[in-house]
């Protein structure tokens, strides 16, 4: 560290260890409930709780603290409608010949196809976009990997707060800089649709890994 930059103090607060256990477990079971919904209600969502997720998402850790994202909130009926042609059109030539016979295997349980109408039925969408380098030109470093975290954040935010989400990826995603005009230094990374539950929702039936099979432990207990 510079011993010339400028610091303030950093709040903590020390939990005692059975809180930092029950912080944990609950946490645990908060997102182990989350799933990915493809089925939303156009039932309004309230704003300003989407507004402060984002903005929690942008406290997150950046290369060189240079907070390389902008999030789009949409919710014009308009642009939802064009962001969905743009993304179909992408998803048609994904399903009709880009993807390979195992990627699309892959995803046969998930019952997926090209057409999206959840862009247009939830209530909200957010783009998130990376920001190769500043406005001004400076570099930004670790971009992905900053933006990564941020989005994270940012679902787990949002469903921490009761709302539903999806993450959708049509590749490429150049039209959505496009329709939101968004400057030449950032691209999409991700379209999060945002929205309650449609009523009688049902979700593919998958399991998660067990804690064995995605950790490692150095040395081993």
């Amino acid at each position: 560290m510079d011993p010339t930059a400028p610091t303030v103090p950093l709040p903590f607060t020390r939990l005692p260890e059975a809180e930092m256990q029950a912080r944990a477990d609950a946490l645990f079971a908060l997102h182990a409930g989350r799933r990915t919904v493809r089925e939303f209600s156009p039932e309004p969502i309230p704003l300003e709780v989407v507004r402060r997720c984002i903005h929690t998402a942008a406290q997150a850790p950046s290369g060189a603290n240079k907070q390389p994202w902008t999030f789009c909130l949409v919710t014009d009926p308009a642009m939802k409608a064009a962001i969905r042609q743009g993304a179909e059109a992408e998803e048609q030539a994904f399903y009709g010949g880009r993807a390979s016979d195992t990627w699309l295997a892959d995803l046969r349980p998930f019952n997926t196809s090209a057409d999206k109408p959840f862009l247009e039925i939830a209530p909200a969408l957010i783009v998130v976009f990376a920001q190769a380098r500043g406005a001004q030109g400076e570099q930004h470093c670790y971009v992905r990997e900053s933006v990564g975290l941020a989005t994270g954040a940012l679902l787990a935010a949002l469903h921490a707060c009761g709302l539903a989400t999806l993450t959708h990826t049509p590749s490429p995603m150049g039209f959505l800089a496009e329709l939101l005009g968004r400057p030449a230094h950032e691209r999409a990374f991700l379209l999060i649709p945002v929205g309650y539950p449609a009523p009688g929702c049902r979700v593919p039936a998958i399991s998660r890994k067990p804690l064995d099979a995605v950790l490692e432990e150095y040395p081993g207990r």
